[in-house]
Formats: structure tokens, C-alpha cells, sequence
């Protein structure tokens, strides 16, 4: 009995552990792995983070615009003036004009150089006075004018006018770029990496009109369709 025991614990198990060699090779093919997935995991996540901060910036404008319209937030100070548009040759485009002519260009609208007349929106959902600092969003605004039309800062007020806003994020270098008149240059939801932290968010105009603004007032601002008038 006794013998039989000692035959058995003597016979070599058949579980036998990884080697060194072959702890190395699987970590090796683990590398690989990780290093042909890595740019995927990166870019999506990239994507993710830029589609959010667009959505964010986006959030902001309208609740911009929304306070403006309200009353809530005071009309920005900048008045930008341009030349009366007509069918032939639209400041703001007839109907049948380019799209990318509704946007603000640095022509008209200088980009930023500091923070100075800049809005603030915070994390918490706040919009700030001009001249203020920070943590998730700046934004400039300025009201489009026409030569045709009142240049008095109230009577424009209450005619109604055309307001450009940018969006920028509140990391941004300084002076920042814009749009030209002939390239957009604003960031998009896709990105391969962290987003340009010079090119504004959101790059837009809107009507800000009111129970006084005139058919006529509305017409020069938002353009006519060709060969027509504002009538």
C-alpha cells in the first residue's frame, strides 16, 4: 500500500504552465493588437468629445438668441453696417443666393483678438456680460446694419436688425481666426484629434425682429428673390 502511494505522487502531472517564451509572445501579440486598434479607440473618442462640445456650443447660441429676443440679455454694442442689398447685388442674399452667404465673414466681422466684448457661457448655463471670463464658451455678437436703414443704436433696436454670432471655445488662442468670404472655417463635429481651439464653434446669423419691425425693415435685411422688391 504503501509503495503504490509513493509510485503515484512520483509520476509527472500532465497540467503543465507557461513557459517564459510563451508568456512573452502572448504579450507580444496583445501589443499588436492594442497598437492596430489604438488609432480607432483614439479617433473615436476625439469624434465623441467635438460632436459634444458642437452640440454644447449650439445649446448656447439659441439660449443667446433666445435672451436677446426676450430682452434678457442687452443687444450687442457692435453694429456692423453694410451696403443695402438689392436682387442684383444682395449684402444679404435674395432667396436664390449661396448659402454660405448668410454666414459672417471676417470681412464684416473682424475676428477676435481678446476676450474683451465677448459674452461668457458658463458650465452652470449662465450667459455673462461682455468683458467677463469663461470656463466652457465665449461668444461675440454684433447687429448687421444697412445703409437704408436706421443708423440710431434705438431706432435700430426697435426696427428690428440682423445678428452675427460666433462661438468659441473658452480655450482658445488667442486672436482667434474666422470664416472669409470666400472659405468656411468653422469646426465641425468629426475630428482626428482634440479640434482646432482658434476656429470658432457655431457661425451663424438670425433675424431679430419685434411687433415694430416693417415688412420693409425685414425685406432689406433677409434679401428678395431675383428680379423682385422689397414691396
Amino acid at each position: 500500500m504503501i509503495k503504490r502511494k509513493q509510485q503515484q505522487v512520483s509520476q509527472p502531472s500532465d497540467e503543465s504552465g507557461f513557459t517564459i517564451i510563451e508568456s512573452l509572445i502572448a504579450l507580444l501579440v496583445v501589443a499588436i493588437l492594442l497598437t492596430a486598434i489604438a488609432p480607432v479607440i483614439v479617433l473615436a473618442t476625439a469624434t465623441r468629445v467635438q460632436s459634444r462640445r458642437v452640440e454644447l456650443s449650439t445649446q448656447a447660441a439659441k439660449t443667446f438668441i433666445d435672451g436677446i429676443r426676450t430682452g434678457a440679455i442687452i443687444a450687442p454694442s457692435t453694429v456692423i453696417t453694410l451696403a443695402a442689398p438689392t436682387a442684383a447685388i444682395p449684402a444679404i442674399p435674395a432667396v436664390t443666393g449661396r448659402p454660405q452667404d448668410y454666414l459672417i465673414n471676417i470681412t464684416n466681422m473682424a475676428a477676435p483678438t481678446s476676450v474683451t466684448s465677448l459674452y461668457c457661457f458658463n458650465k452652470n448655463g449662465q450667459l455673462n456680460p461682455p468683458d467677463c471670463t469663461s470656463d466652457l464658451f465665449y461668444i461675440q455678437a454684433a447687429r448687421i446694419n444697412f445703409t437704408t436703414t436706421e443708423t440710431d443704436s434705438k431706432k435700430l433696436v426697435e426696427a428690428g436688425y440682423r445678428l452675427g454670432i460666433r462661438v468659441y471655445r473658452a480655450d482658445a488662442d488667442f486672436p482667434l481666426t474666422a470664416s472669409t468670404v470666400d472659405t468656411k472655417n468653422t469646426q465641425t463635429p468629426f475630428t482626428g484629434g482634440l479640434g482646432s481651439r482658434k476656429a470658432p464653434l457655431i457661425e451663424m446669423t438670425t433675424d431679430i425682429g419685434n411687433s415694430t419691425t416693417t415688412f420693409q425693415a425685414l425685406c432689406q435685411r433677409l434679401g428678395t428673390a431675383t428680379n423682385q422688391n422689397c414691396q
